[in-house]
């Protein structure tokens, strides 16, 4: 069973229809139980960063949702905000995320984008840092959709997993453990999603 973490923010069924269409039983919940039975979580996100750290907090979610993954090591994807979440700060709000993974969120330099307008929208190829199991067997020239505002600050490489190139190259992917997280929306990206979200259904 995968928990798909509803904290009031995120693409939801689309998340949902996705993981039933790679053959995984999943579910919509913010139930503690719920949460605490299922073998891995996805959490997903779409909106400001503040709100969602004031939701997670709000809903009761924030010391469930840190027991559950840096104690009992349950694997977790995160999605886009819910990714930006799992990072140490965040421009956007100017407040501290989950500090699961040691990166910052920050705002696009607006002068390193040669033109290019904010929010960074669409389509783009990723390119691939190590051997994530989320990358196994994905077809040639894996690309992705994006719609975001802010990226992934690493100062240690070590856990960054792809990059993209919008303007300039920032990280798109990490992984550190049981934590994995993409700023790409793996729902919303046919076949190159469904393989990255079936991979992750069949993480041990």
């Amino acid at each position: 069973m995968i928990a798909i973490i509803n904290y009031g923010l995120g693409n939801l069924t689309s998340i949902l229809n996705m993981c039933k269409r790679v053959g995984a039983e999943a579910v919509i919940t913010s139930d503690e139980a719920e949460i605490r039975q299922a073998g891995k979580l996805i959490l997903p996100g779409v909106g400001h960063f503040k709100k969602g750290m004031d939701n997670l907090h709000n809903f009761g979610l924030q010391a469930l949702l840190n027991e559950v993954v840096l104690q009992e090591k349950k694997p977790v994807l995160g999605i886009c905000l819910g990714a930006q979440l799992m990072t140490m700060h965040s421009e956007e709000g100017d407040v501290d995320g989950l500090q699961w993974i040691n990166a910052q969120t920050i705002r696009f330099k607006q002068e390193q984008l040669q033109g290019l307008k904010v929010p960074h929208m669409g389509w783009s190829e990723i390119m691939i840092k190590d051997d994530n199991p989320l990358w196994h067997a994905l077809p040639e020239e894996p690309r992705f959709y994006h719609v975001h505002s802010y990226h992934f600050l690493f100062r240690d490489l070590q856990n960054v997993s792809a990059t993209v190139k919008y303007g300039y190259e920032f990280v798109t992917a990490f992984r550190a453990g049981n934590i994995y997280g993409t700023q790409f929306h793996p729902e919303k990206s046919h076949k190159f999603g469904m393989k990255v979200l079936e991979n992750f259904t069949k993480l041990l």
